[in-house]
């Protein structure tokens, strides 16, 4: 009797027990809803919010009662949406340190996390740390932990009343330099000049100061006539170079006259490298538009033409740019949140030399053409002209619509950079068809065969873009590329018809016959590495055959030349490609539209190797 009550005893004991073990047992819902109310994960969720510029939600659903007390979401939502949109905020990353495993928070105390935030801003990338303490609230029946958040999260001591203001500085812009260093265009000084109308004498001195501004009395009526116009304000009125000194002292000594010194872009070899150089100018409103995002301001000057154009960003720099804060009390300094200093545009080295294109385009008297010399031991442009040209600094000081009209209309149209285009080259092209019969097993002019003469301008170059920065037009050996119609292989031959060439690859494809080499890819930056482009055609012997063929009538023996004429567009033009024959240093291919005589483009080269 007593053996079987023990074991009663023992079987309602485990009855108990299992009871009370039920109990205490959580299902997996409410395991997943203790974890889930945990610090970390309502910090991780918040954190994703954060990154993606939700601060609605943010402000909704994560923040303490006692910050959104403290700010209202014109400071929380809409002030950082504001700053992140004038700022340029993006990027925004925030992480933290993780808590230890087993760390068990407790509901009545706050839990802190120390955060890394990083974001790039106009002003560069910004990264700081700061403790993010997040509280155990009821909020609208809801239990959960909540943020607390100042300014001080968006940059570091930022308050609730301060301002915070971006600041932007222009770099200088870059220049452009000759293979030897000189400039050509470089940054130089200049005076702007305007009056106080209240001590100036318009009537009595109107027309003499006008005269002086080279501007119309008219122009001077118009800039005094704008609405912001005060009787005690500078109103500027012109743009004088530094080297005007007469008219500078003569203005000066005109009552109410100031002038203010400025940085005005000078281009110092003037009209013979105005077409490689370009100018700067206003930017335009379509340049503006292209280049939205990029700092560009509407009363920003930019690279209009040229390589002033093609090198705009690397002449132009990067502008340099501030995060301040100013307090809201007075008298202390403003704090720098974040800063990233102007980077001054580049000095730029070409590989033309600034004297020799100097020479070649005063030899050439202002005529229509154009010329392009190459180092064939290189295939570096030495120089690379169109005539008649124009004086840049007159854009870069603000070009009247008059003059721009005289020389938009001109009959010579110097505004043409002629050496972009192509043209029929005439008996200029016979040496390389010479040549391409020779590389053929010495078959002459007359019998080679149309694929021959294709294949051979193509191992020439014909059909391929030239890699240079400047766009110029593809040499071709007819319209559709091929010598199929009637007449049309007799013409290539004679380098007639739709056959046509561009000046500079003129000039390289005689880099073989001076050298007995290759053709060199062109290059026009000092920094570009010398490379072959297309693989000697010819053998030393056949390069020595054509070099021999090759006599000038106008520099005695001292010249291998070739010459040619042929129609363009209904001109004349005539072509002179010339080198010297015992140090062939460099290849001067000339180009001169109304050419009456053969010899005309053969006198420039005369001229420039004499020399």
């Amino acid at each position: 009797m007593k053996k079987r009550g023990l074991g009663i005893l023992f079987l309602l004991l485990l009855i108990l027990l299992a009871g009370c073990q039920e109990e205490q047992q959580v299902t997996p819902e409410e395991q997943l809803e203790e974890e889930q109310v945990t610090p970390e994960n309502r910090l991780m969720e918040y954190i994703s919010r954060w990154e993606q510029g939700d601060f609605a939600g943010m402000y909704e659903g994560y923040l303490t009662e006692g910050t959104r007390m403290a700010y209202e979401t014109a400071v929380f939502v809409d002030w950082q949406k504001q700053l992140h949109h004038e700022l340029a905020i993006k990027n925004v990353e925030v992480a933290y340190a993780k808590p230890e495993e087993d760390m068990r928070w407790s509901k009545e105390q706050p839990a802190d996390f120390r955060i890394q935030i990083t974001m790039d801003t106009a002003a560069g990338p910004v990264e700081f740390e700061r403790t993010l303490t997040l509280l155990f609230e009821t909020q609208g029946g809801t239990e959960d932990w909540f943020a607390e958040w100042n300014p001080s999260f968006i940059f570091p001591q930022l308050e609730e009343g301060d301002t915070v203001e971006i600041e932007r500085s222009n770099p200088e812009r870059g220049e452009l330099h000759d293979r030897n260093g000189k400039p050509i265009a470089v940054n130089g000084k200049a005076y702007e000049v305007g009056v106080v109308p209240a001590n100036f004498d318009e009537a009595k001195k109107k027309n003499d100061l006008a005269a002086l501004l080279d501007i119309t009395p008219a122009e001077i009526d118009q800039k005094l006539g704008q609405s912001w116009v005060q009787p005690g304000h500078y109103v500027p009125l012109a743009v004088l170079p530094a080297k005007a000194e007469a008219a500078l002292q003569q203005i000066f000594a005109i009552p109410g006259t100031e002038r203010r010194e400025v940085q005005l872009r000078q281009y110092p070899y003037g009209e013979a490298l105005s077409h490689i150089s370009g100018f700067i100018g206003p930017i335009t409103a379509e340049q503006l538009a292209e280049r939205k995002g990029q700092g560009y301001g509407p009363d920003d000057l930019i690279g209009r033409q040229g390589l002033e154009a093609v090198l705009e960003d690397r002449l132009r720099g990067e502008q340099g740019v501030r995060v301040l804060l100013r307090k809201a009390l007075e008298g202390i300094d403003p704090i720098v949140a974040a800063e990233k200093p102007a980077k001054q545009g580049e000095i730029i080295k070409l590989t033309i030399d600034a004297e020799l294109q100097k020479r070649i385009y005063q030899a050439m008297k202002g005529q229509a053409g154009a010329s392009a010399a190459v180092d064939p031991n290189t295939g570096e442009t030495i120089a690379l002209l169109s005539s008649p040209g124009f004086d840049p600094n007159v854009f870069a000081a603000g070009i009247k619509g008059s003059e721009f009209s005289k020389l938009q209309n001109s009959a010579l149209k110097p505004l043409f950079p002629r050496f972009t285009g192509s043209y029929a080259p005439g008996a200029a092209i016979e040496p390389v068809i010479s040549a391409i019969g020779m590389a053929a097993g010495n078959v002459s002019s007359k019998e080679i065969g149309r694929d021959v003469l294709l294949k051979g301008l193509k191992s020439f170059g014909f059909g391929e873009e030239m890699p240079l920065p400047l766009s110029l037009a593809i040499s071709q050996i007819s319209n559709d590329g091929t010598l199929d119609a009637a007449g049309q292989l007799s013409q290539a031959k004679s380098g007639r018809g739709q056959m046509q060439v561009n000046l500079l690859h003129l000039a390289s494809m005689y880099e073989p016959f001076a050298t007995g080499g290759a053709i060199y890819k062109p290059t026009l930056l000092l920094e570009e590495k010398d490379e072959i482009w297309k693989e000697g055609p010819l053998n030393p012997e056949q390069a020595e055959a054509v070099r021999t063929s090759l006599q000038s009538t106008e520099a005695g023996n001292l010249l291998a030349e070739k010459t040619g004429t042929a129609q363009n567009g209904g001109i004349e033009t005539g072509f002179a490609v010339s080198f010297n024959k015992t140090n062939p240093n460099l290849i001067l291919a000339v180009m001169i539209e109304n050419a009456k005589e053969v010899n005309r483009t053969a006198d420039v080269s005369a001229s420039v190797f004499k020399e």
